[in-house]
């Protein structure tokens, strides 16, 4: 196997070779099957291992939300979404921090130009429930977002002082 789009055809035709036998299986399981075939636990392993085989690993990304008030963007972060400050540079002027959770990290900028705000970050989270049921026992006087079941997964959306849209979402199992 050398390409992912390799890997992506094999569950392609496995999935084909399925509906001529009148067996109904989705792409996703179709993925886990071939990760299966080649050892490994899953999709996930599969896929990475066939990044890192071609030189090329995506390990994330940091969004930069745009920010006007560190008094507030603690109160919001920190506070409220349980965040940890993990550093802050204002050697020229306007703020420039990190805040990390639970292996998220954000960046947060006062600077001009640094993102715009009412910007949107869609973040993969598993425990959604949880975290909404902890954010709410916070009473944050400006929101209290409930979850929402869309096609893609659980969703709740968090909109923070500056008007930027973190959507945190926990994808379907069998997408």
């Amino acid at each position: 196997m050398r390409t992912y789009q390799q890997a992506k055809a094999m569950a392609k035709s496995l999935r084909e070779a399925f509906a001529t036998r009148d067996v109904d299986i989705t792409h996703g399981e179709c993925l886990e099957i071939v990760a299966h075939q080649f050892g490994v636990a899953d999709w996930n392993t599969l896929s990475a291992r066939i990044a890192a085989a071609d030189g090329i690993v995506f390990a994330g990304a940091t969004p930069i939300f745009r920010i006007f008030s560190v008094e507030k963007a603690r109160e919001f972060y920190v506070d409220w979404l349980g965040f940890h400050w993990d550093w802050d540079d204002n050697s020229q002027g306007p703020v420039f921090a990190q805040v990390s959770r639970s292996g998220l990290t954000l960046h947060l900028s006062e600077h001009h130009g640094d993102g715009s705000p009412g910007a949107s970050a869609n973040i993969t989270i598993h425990g959604v429930d949880a975290f909404q049921r902890e954010i709410s026992t916070k009473r944050y006087k400006y929101m209290n977002p409930g979850i929402e079941d869309l096609p893609w997964g659980r969703t709740t959306t968090i909109i923070d002082p500056f008007g930027n849209r973190l959507n945190f979402i926990e994808p379907l199992r069998s997408a």
